[in-house]
């Protein structure tokens, strides 16, 4: 495995990491056992960074099943996991959930934790209002905590100023080929190593966009520039390539999800893409914003939504009836709303409570993208049409 230093602290962390949120599921749950076999096999070969947060959802249990079914595995990785800001409101909150990370995880310390989804200045500012500075001197004195950081979710500009508003050992920011001008961006991934700042990058693939979800014209130019039918090694390649990267979060639920990324991570020293490889990345890029309408991530933070509309897998059909064709981003709009499993929710079911759009991270003004999707998919009677079929076939 390819490692790379943490210039905070002199750690050699793997440059792949394993992102913990997308652990595979079995009826609507964390498998263990199948997250217990990728975790061990990742580990294996090289991988010691494990990423997870309080907010999501089972993540951390999970995980904490995982290393205690595994004696020794503990000392073998770096955990990091993240306070949800939300739902601090004094500093009492800031022990109460590090200790409840901590005993999900059954272990005594993390090693890299993080300020979960900085969006603001402000949103910082009223942290540092409740004694958030003080609280992780005391932490990290006592052990329980190792390194600093935090996650960013706010616009380009704010980023300077949040890592020059305190002395932090590490940040994790949103980056991809599609998003050097998004958030953070490749601005922000210098101004944090011109500052001596390890950088985690998370949606390295942009939720799978970068992946499966490739346009066909975006494809082609890939094949025709002969590199590679695989869109996945290209995307990852291209963040490695950046010298500033300290590490790169990948959340893989599937062996060969695995065994193809760290293949890739082995490979993909800093400088190392080739003139040919970066102007098709270009003509690539220029094919994906012009198809993918709605930058939505798949995240799932915006659920769940009170009148059930299925949000992300809404914007997912959306985008993909552009990318692939007004048909096939139909069909999948259907799936979408849960009408194979009797409960049918479209987007016209939204009444524009706007609870969604607080708790994006990527700032999209989610009530009014839903009317887009219900102008382009929602042809007059679909829902009745749908939930008369649904009736039928479950007769």
């Amino acid at each position: 495995m390819q490692l790379r230093t943490d210039c905070k602290n002199g750690k050699k962390l793997s440059a792949l990491g394993f992102g913990c949120m997308r652990f595979p599921t079995s009826g609507g749950r964390i498998d263990v056992d199948a997250s217990e076999k990728l975790i061990l096999s990742a580990v294996q070969r090289g991988v010691n960074y494990l990423d997870t947060a309080y907010a999501y959802n089972g993540n951390e249990a999970a995980l904490g099943e995982i290393l205690a079914r595994n004696p020794g595995l503990r000392d073998k990785v770096n955990i990091a996991t993240k306070l949800p800001i939300p739902r601090c409101q004094t500093q009492d909150d800031f022990d109460t959930y590090l200790s409840r990370s901590l005993e999900r995880l059954g272990t005594d310390r993390v090693d890299y934790y993080l300020i979960h989804n900085v969006t603001s200045v402000g949103a910082w500012e009223r942290l540092e209002e409740l004694g958030i500075k003080e609280w992780a001197r005391r932490q990290k004195e006592a052990g329980r905590i190792g390194q600093i950081g935090f996650s960013y979710h706010g616009c380009e500009a704010d980023f300077p100023t949040l890592l020059d508003s305190y002395d932090w050992d590490f940040c994790q920011i949103q980056y991809n080929y599609m998003n050097e001008h998004y958030q953070a961006g490749t601005a922000g991934l210098k101004a944090a190593a011109e500052r001596g700042i390890p950088v985690i990058i998370m949606e390295p693939l942009l939720g799978g966009k970068l992946a499966s979800e490739l346009p066909a014209a975006a494809q082609t130019v890939l094949e025709q520039a002969n590199i590679s039918t695989d869109p996945v090694r290209l995307a990852l390649r291209w963040v490695w390539n950046h010298p500033e990267v300290t590490l790169v979060l990948s959340g893989m639920n599937a062996m060969q999800q695995l065994d193809q990324n760290i293949e890739t991570a082995n490979a993909a020293l800093p400088c190392s893409l080739t003139a040919e490889e970066a102007r098709a990345i270009e003509i690539a890029r220029a094919f994906i914003a012009e198809r993918y309408k709605v930058p939505c991530t798949g995240c799932g933070y915006c659920l769940p939504c009170p009148k059930g509309v299925n949000i992300p897998m809404c914007f997912a059909a959306y985008n993909t009836s552009f990318a692939h064709g007004w048909y096939q981003g139909m069909h999948q709009y259907i799936a979408a709303s849960g009408a194979m499993e009797g409960k049918a929710h479209f987007a016209s079911d939204c009444v524009q409570c706007g609870a969604c759009q607080k708790k994006c991270p990527q700032h999209i003004d989610i009530p009014k993208e839903l009317i887009s999707v219900k102008r382009r998919l929602q042809v007059p009677g679909l829902p009745s049409i749908v939930r008369l079929g649904t009736r039928f076939m479950t007769r």
